[in-house]
């Protein structure tokens, strides 16, 4: 889920320079939330959902486009696409509603998830958002759990 405050819309075309797909930020992100080491963003371009770290090439930010990403998308190369995109936080309004519910039935498991660094809870996250049947996205969830669970038990 996106804060309204810290979200951008703009449009882009779809660009290759070498053998990186790329789209261009129009903006510059340090001024529009802060100066970072890195900007972790998270969003949608044509309403399929993207995320990424921007990257940097002097003054000029580009979001990299993965290549199962863009064939997935149906977008090509050259296209003007929407693009709405705001920084990503570790804030629990990133975990939808299963995630957290399935977290809240085990008070040790969702503590141990708390404590976890970004990037493991972000993996999770973006494992569990990758399924694309809700059986898979099910045995997810209930797969994370368990992880968590074990690991937990080995603390």
């Amino acid at each position: 889920m996106m804060s309204e405050t810290n979200q951008k819309t703009f449009d882009a075309f779809v660009q290759k320079e070498g053998s990186f797909v790329f789209i261009e930020i129009p903006f510059s992100p340090r001024e529009v939330w802060g100066k970072m080491p890195r900007y972790a963003v998270a969003g949608s371009i044509n309403g399929i959902s993207v995320r990424g770290t921007l990257g940097a090439l002097e003054k000029n930010y580009f979001l990299r486009l993965g290549a199962a990403w863009l064939k997935n998308s149906g977008i090509e190369l050259g296209e003007n696409v929407s693009v709405c995109l705001s920084l990503e936080s570790p804030q629990e309004d990133n975990i939808t509603s299963d995630i957290a519910k399935a977290l809240s039935k085990n008070y040790d498991v969702k503590k141990f998830f708390d404590r976890l660094t970004v990037a493991k809870r972000k993996n999770f996250i973006r494992w569990i958002e990758s399924a694309k049947h809700e059986e898979t996205r099910i045995r997810r969830i209930n797969e994370m759990i368990r992880l968590l669970e074990e690991a937990k038990r080995e603390e």
